[in-house]
């Protein structure tokens, strides 16, 4: 997802022109990546503020739910769990797999625990599974299948992906900031979504974003180093000017307001709190494994495309759209999925808000040292850490959107129909469904169906063939009464 759009981030310097920071710089790699240790900083921060907001919302989806019990889990322990794990494991990601993507709860995955498992089972039991998912996880990368399958991919499609995740980000800031709202059900209508609240732009809030979008597009049109980190601090000032001054009744999860008591004990109570096979007691061994495969799949498939797509967008492939030392990556992911359900926070995974610290041109794991770090001191400064409004930080995930889909679509062989739908339907899939992982399956099946259709079915690497069957099995398992 590189890109030589004039609207990009500055261009890395020459060889030899970064200056050198000694053990750190040889470490994480940083002049060598054609980096600074001040790029890494800034992109430390704006891939935190850019994905802060979960440290909010996991607690919320999966304390609202409850167990075959009755039982909730609590909230202050949540965010506790919630924290630790994001810190935990964005830390290992940088000082193992030395590349700039931030992990936490994944989202969706937190629904489908909270949905469908929680509720025919226990709580432990619901993580046990979870966990058990991070063990597969890890023993996939082991074999080298994970490798494989992620290798497998044509180019075209590996370029679809990272569009497809531009796209869905993109569209995650739309939503989150209130620019755009779902119509509800009751409107009778077949349009999705609407202009704001009512087909109107209206309110402080969105004021911010709008503010904030067009600020940052404009630094990044003058190429003023930090662009999106100077957003995001900007517009938080203002929102807290305006929330003390005009009063406003909501800013959805987030109020920018600098707390009365700025420091909270966190509760680690959750941590540990896990059955491995209590739950397949409770549904049976065939739903039980029906259950770890769902949370798999969605592990699996949405950390690849979030993988692939920042690491290009990174620059830290080969010429082949390849990123060495891949293994060290998945594997730390595997070991995010495991420890998310050990802390009762969720499936841990890679974030695609991490093109925030990209756009800012972070290049190494040193960006997150300083988003785990930060995660850490949310531990004890959650009521700061949550302060920065989603309309603040959104409009990094416009900007970065677009300068993903610049990079990214002329590279696509057009041309040739048998690549050129299925990068089609992945890019617009993501989106259009809310998520990586449909927009992947999607994609790979129309691909396998065409190049079958076209005669050209040698040249689908077997990898492909197995995925495809994977996802149609998956998407038809409700129809089979499987779910």
């Amino acid at each position: 997802m590189s890109t030589s759009a004039p609207a990009k981030v500055p261009a890395p310097e020459q060889p030899g022109a970064a200056p050198a920071y000694g053990p750190l710089d040889r470490f994480f790699r940083i002049s060598e990546r054609g980096s600074t240790l001040s790029r890494e900083v800034r992109g430390g921060l704006a891939t935190f503020f850019a994905m802060a907001y979960i440290v909010v919302l996991n607690p919320i989806i999966l304390g609202s739910a409850k167990d075959m019990y009755g039982h909730q889990l609590d909230h202050g322990q949540l965010v506790t769990a919630t924290a630790l794990t994001a810190a935990f494991t964005t830390l290992l990601m940088g000082v193992v797999g030395n590349v700039p993507i931030a992990l936490a709860a994944g989202l969706g995955v937190n629904s489908v625990v909270a949905l469908q498992l929680a509720p025919r089972m226990s709580w432990p039991d619901a993580m046990g599974m979870v966990v058990l998912a991070g063990f597969v996880v890890m023993l996939l990368v082991a074999s080298g299948l994970r490798e494989r399958v992620m290798n497998a991919v044509p180019y075209g499609l590996r370029k679809a992906i990272g569009i497809g995740i531009g796209l869905f980000i993109m569209l995650i800031g739309l939503v989150d900031s209130g620019f755009v709202s779902r119509i509800p059900d009751a409107a009778q209508t077949t349009v999705p979504l609407q202009l704001g609240s009512g087909g109107h732009l209206n309110g402080w809030p969105v004021l911010v974003f709008v503010l904030g979008t067009l600020l940052t597009l404009a630094l990044i049109v003058r190429k003023v180093p930090g662009a999106i980190l100077l957003s995001i601090v900007a517009m938080t000032a203002l929102a807290v000017v305006i929330n003390a001054v005009a009063k406003v009744p909501s800013w959805g999860l987030t109020t920018p307001k600098w707390p009365g008591n700025p420091v909270a004990t966190p509760d680690f109570g959750l941590i540990g709190k896990v059955s491995l096979f209590g739950g397949f007691d409770k549904v049976g061994v065939l739903t039980g494994v029906l259950f770890v495969f769902t949370v798999l799949l969605s592990c699996f498939f949405d950390a690849m495309g979030t993988i692939m797509g920042v690491s290009d967008e990174a620059k830290l492939t080969d010429a082949q759209g390849q990123m060495p030392g891949i293994n060290k990556v998945l594997f730390v992911d595997g070991i995010a999925v495991a420890a998310g359900g050990a802390s009762s926070s969720s499936a841990t995974t890679c974030f695609v808000e991490s093109t925030a610290g990209v756009g800012e041109g972070a290049r190494t794991g040193f960006a997150n040292v300083v988003t785990g770090g930060l995660f850490a001191l949310a531990l004890f400064l959650a009521p700061v850490a949550t302060m920065v409004p989603s309309q603040a930080a959104t409009p990094a995930l416009v900007a970065v959107g677009f300068l993903i889909l610049a990079g990214s679509v002329k590279e696509i062989d057009w041309a040739d129909h048998t690549i050129a739908i299925p990068a089609f339907v992945t890019m617009l899939m993501m989106p259009f469904t809310y998520s990586i992982t449909n927009g992947i399956g999607m994609g790979f099946l129309t691909f396998v169906v065409l190049r079958l259709a076209a005669g050209r079915g040698r040249e689908v690497p077997t990898a492909m063939y197995v995925v495809a069957a994977v996802f149609a099995f998956y998407y038809l398992m409700p129809a089979l009464g499987l779910t």
